[in-house]
């Protein structure tokens, strides 16, 4: 239903408004929102706002009367200075704590950056200098972790990328991120996470063997060429071999990172008990990010279907524990979902707090405000809910420009170190 333009007199609690002023000419943190008290009617008015639109789908209630004799607000100027000072201290607040999480966040992406490049390094050492190559894998994985162990609040980030970095580096960061939330969140060792970590990271690299242009082919594989490309496991464990101190454990995630529970995976069709503990967390988040980050573009899944999907449809396929824990930290809205709010606002996932899984940070869609200082909500603070996802290309232009949904998702999380 299309707004209704009404004259602030008519205004009472219950009715949904957009304020037709820019964001910072106004003490509120919206420019729509549910009118709750006569105190924020009388704000309005005492801004100099003649006019203002109302959603009658979003309001419970109905706009007074016309014509209606204005009070005499004089004797109320005095508390409304008041109440508009705490509203504009409130605003001011909020304002710097988003400056505040822009500015970690920023951190975190350096953070992600320097890993993608270290992980880059680290391949292209595999070839000629594989002990080199262990060597610097095991510093990466200890700085990785130890941020991970000494961070109890960690949080999950979108993260922005700004890198050009092969697609193998970005999913092997990704599966080893996501792999060791799932690992942190069951309780495992430090030793067990660092394993983990390291498998992750190294669980593709026998694809520097198979030919690219099967790995970067866009259309179907042949039946030929996806035996080809299963061979990677087998190309992955002959290189950790011919390295004398590549850890054990990353040896057989690598050999069976594609074996599922029912049987039907490979090289071995092996089954859910002969199937490697860490192999198993490492399975869940590989399978996870393959859904968002397919071969074939026209396959790709946003966030929220990909965890739908494994969810509802692979539960006979992977460890039921670690799928239980990958959908509780990640929420049912992962990052990098764009999101329907009850407000009728739309924003995009933006993080995920371990504390606060089912109140994410969302990013919201606000055309009056620049984007460099939209809104982030932390729906734990506040009374809107996320109502539905939404398919970023059934986005208008303008809301997808500004929201910057990301075609590859990729995941880090912050220290407060």
């Amino acid at each position: 239903m299309a707004s209704i333009k009404i004259s602030v007199d008519r205004l009472q609690p219950g009715l949904h408004v957009r304020l037709p002023v820019k964001w910072n000419d106004h003490p509120f943190l919206f420019n729509s929102f549910l009118i709750k008290s006569e105190d924020q009617i009388r704000m309005i008015k005492h801004l100099g706002i003649q006019h203002v639109y109302i959603n009658p789908a979003q309001s419970s209630t109905q706009p007074l009367p016309a014509n209606q004799v204005p009070k005499d607000p004089s004797a109320e100027d005095e508390q409304v200075d008041r109440e508009a000072k705490k509203l504009w201290d409130e605003k001011q607040k909020r304002i710097e704590e988003l400056g505040a999480y822009r500015r970690k966040v920023i951190k975190c992406e350096k953070e992600f950056e320097r890993s993608l490049a270290q992980m880059r390094a680290v391949m292209n050492k595999i070839r000629n200098r594989p002990e080199k190559a262990v060597d610097e894998a095991l510093a990466l994985v200890d700085g990785i972790v130890d941020k991970l162990l000494n961070n109890e609040g960690v949080t999950l980030h979108l993260m922005n990328s700004k890198s050009e970095v092969e697609d193998i580096y970005f999913h092997s960061l990704n599966v080893s991120v996501i792999a060791m939330m799932i690992a942190k969140a069951k309780g495992m060792t430090p030793q067990q996470i660092k394993d983990i970590a390291f498998a992750s990271l190294f669980h593709d690299m026998g694809k520097i063997k198979v030919p690219a242009a099967i790995i970067r082919k866009q259309t179907p594989l042949s039946t030929p060429e996806i035996n080809y490309l299963k061979l990677h496991t087998k190309y992955g464990l002959d290189l950790a071999m011919n390295m004398e101190t590549f850890p054990e454990p990353a040896k057989v995630v690598i050999e069976q990172h594609h074996e599922l529970n029912d049987g039907s995976g490979y090289p071995n069709k092996l089954k859910e008990k002969d199937i490697d503990d860490l192999t198993q967390v490492v399975s869940v988040a590989n399978a996870y990010d393959n859904l968002c980050h397919p071969m074939n573009p026209n396959d790709q899944k946003i966030p929220y279907v990909a965890l739908s999907h494994l969810y509802k449809k692979c539960k006979h396929l992977y460890n039921n524990d670690n799928l239980n824990v990958l959908i509780k930290f990640m929420g049912v809205y992962p990052p990098g979902t764009v999101v329907q709010l009850s407000n009728e606002m739309v924003g995009l996932v933006i993080s995920v707090n371990a504390k606060h899984i089912l109140f994410p940070n969302v990013l919201i869609y606000d055309p009056s405000v620049p984007r460099t200082q939209a809104p982030i909500i932390d729906l734990a603070e506040k009374e809107i809910k996320i109502v539905n996802a939404i398919l970023p290309n059934k986005l208008p232009d303008k809301v997808k420009e500004y929201l910057n949904p990301r075609s590859r998702v990729s995941y880090f999380f912050d220290s407060d170190d």
